[in-house]
């Protein structure tokens, strides 16, 4: 209900739908342009889509935040180098670990920026307003997370 009441009041006051991918190619805009702003302002992409800290990039300060006090307050809050799932499959070494992840989150900014959005943007907002293209891409976020988790930790768990 408090999704859907959010997803409700970002429409309302932004006209844009529930999602937080952009934000992270903003942040990289930021840097890019930092590093070079006359070659980040000629960029097409950041012409559309301006780096700079918005609404969509506090929805991900709001996720760690709502992620710590959730885990604190449960009392399950624990700093874990490399998870026991992961260690069971790949061994206890935090490079390996700190590479699948980077790989990982890389494959992952790259599949959203590639079908126009995340898993919350196409499967909370896109799906709410019956977009065919967001249930395609919400069943393929799923189909493609089973089949990852299968082949990193093998078929058992189905």
């Amino acid at each position: 209900a408090g999704i859907g009441v959010l997803t409700w009041l970002t429409f309302l006051l932004s006209d844009r739908p529930l999602g937080c991918s952009t934000a992270y190619a903003k942040t990289a805009g930021m840097v890019e342009s930092a590093i070079s702003r006359k070659n980040t302002e000629a960029m097409p992409y950041y012409r559309k889509v301006p780096p700079a800290i918005d609404w969509q990039w506090m929805i991900i300060i709001g996720i760690l935040i709502g992620a710590f006090l959730s885990a604190s307050l449960s009392g399950s809050f624990t700093v874990l180098v490399v998870p026991p799932v992961f260690a069971a499959v790949f061994g206890t070494d935090p490079g390996v670990r700190l590479l699948t992840a980077l790989l990982g989150g890389i494959l992952m900014g790259m599949g959203a920026r590639w079908a126009g959005g995340c898993t919350s943007g196409h499967g909370i907002s896109g799906t709410l307003q019956l977009s065919l293209a967001s249930w395609v891409a919400a069943g393929c976020f799923f189909i493609g997370g089973i089949l990852v988790a299968g082949l990193m930790y093998g078929f058992a768990f189905l």
